[in-house]
């Protein structure tokens, strides 16, 4: 790659600003084009070519998008160009997702003092490359559980994005729009980031201090404060479980008014419901981490290992030890994609070309979410 700081600084101060996303195997094109677009309208907004955008792969061949579409990048990791930030886009299955070709790059670029930023669960891949240490960034909420247990010098953050001088962070979904919009703001005036909002019919700009994911509370709007406040008692304290009656007690209700609070709100009673935030905690962990069965056990708040593995059998169907294998049902079960037998059937009528929401669906049983919402009813 070639760049000089004189070059860079030049652009920087006032000419066009190159940036290069790099996409990883399984990227969320919804991440994607949404931190592009907002450029392509800054120039076309502003008459000038304030950006130029273009798409980086290692091997310049292309790269399939969790949705099961193929991207042909503008350029390979190897390529020589010129550029000033360097976004990596990432997506599904994270941890199996990047390469040390692909890490030892993003240290090169950052020795050079390039900026660098991650989309939906890029930002994983810039810890894994010990680019965040010390660091506050953002990252979808799927991630956010191994990021904090696999690089605790990261300062992991629940924030829909996280901008500084040299990093740029953001959750997923539509959220690199927000970030883009902030950093052209930053670049060009409060003015043209407005346009912008306005051409894409965005209501307002989220800024760094909007967290991600939908709270209790715009659920179940603002007549159950106590509601809320107990969920957010629970989630705050997962390794060391409160017992029911102190809960209770905290929010000023007796235990029979915290139990017909739960079913009427929720559909289920608060010790189903506190089981099921421990063990969808425990269900990041052991697809996303190295830790031990034990460990995440013990993180979870569960005393005894036994005792862990049989809650997780009983409420997701399968032990934890075939959960980091990555199977489906009990022990000996054919490990492979899973998808329906019809859907098996018709791809193998189908020949080589299988339908890419059948492809999609089996990449997304490595997530933690996957399965984890039932359809049509189903209770917690």
């Amino acid at each position: 790659m070639t760049m000089t700081n004189d070059n860079r600084t030049s652009r920087q101060q006032g000419g066009t600003r190159r940036i290069g996303f790099l996409l990883l195997n399984n990227f969320t094109l919804i991440s994607l084009s949404s931190a592009i677009e907002p450029l392509r309208m800054a120039n076309q907004l502003s008459g000038k070519e304030l950006y130029d955008w273009f798409t980086i792969s290692e091997s310049g061949e292309p790269t399939t998008a969790s949705d099961g579409l193929k991207i042909t990048p503008d350029l390979s990791i190897g390529d020589s160009f010129e550029i000033d930030t360097v976004i990596v886009v990432g997506g599904v299955n994270i941890t199996r997702s990047y390469t040390p070709k692909q890490l030892k790059w993003l240290q090169t670029l950052d020795r050079r003092g390039i900026q660098l930023g991650a989309v939906c669960t890029g930002a994983y891949v810039l810890a894994a490359a010990g680019l965040l240490d010390g660091q506050e960034c953002s990252a979808h909420w799927e991630c956010l559980a191994s990021l904090h247990e696999a690089f605790p010098k990261v300062a992991s953050t629940n924030r829909l994005f996280s901008i500084s001088s040299s990093r740029l962070t953001s959750s997923g979904g539509i959220v690199p729009l927000d970030m883009m919009l902030s950093l052209i703001r930053q670049q060009h005036g409060n003015e043209l980031s407005t346009a912008i909002s306005e051409m894409f019919i965005c209501d307002r700009i989220r800024t760094e201090q909007d967290h991600q994911r939908v709270p209790l509370r715009h659920t179940l709007g603002t007549t159950q404060p106590k509601l809320i406040e107990l969920v957010a008692l629970m989630e705050s304290n997962l390794e060391e479980p409160i017992n029911l009656d102190e809960l209770a007690s905290y929010v000023g209700l007796s235990r029979r008014q915290l139990e017909r609070l739960f079913q009427k709100h929720l559909g289920c009673s608060p010790s189903r419901y506190y089981l099921k935030l421990r063990l969808t905690r425990a269900r990041q962990l052991l697809r996303q981490t190295s830790l031990s069965i034990i460990e995440v056990a013990s993180a979870c708040g569960f005393v005894s290992t036994p005792h862990f593995s049989k809650c997780y059998r009983a409420y997701l169907g399968i032990p934890p030890r075939d959960e980091r294998r990555g199977l489906k049902g009990s022990v000996g079960c054919d490990p492979q994609p899973l998808l329906p037998q019809s859907l098996l059937a018709r791809s193998a009528m189908d020949g080589a070309l299988k339908p890419v929401s059948v492809a999609a669906l089996s990449e997304a049983k490595f997530e933690p979410s996957y399965g984890s919402v039932a359809v049509a009813g189903g209770a917690c």
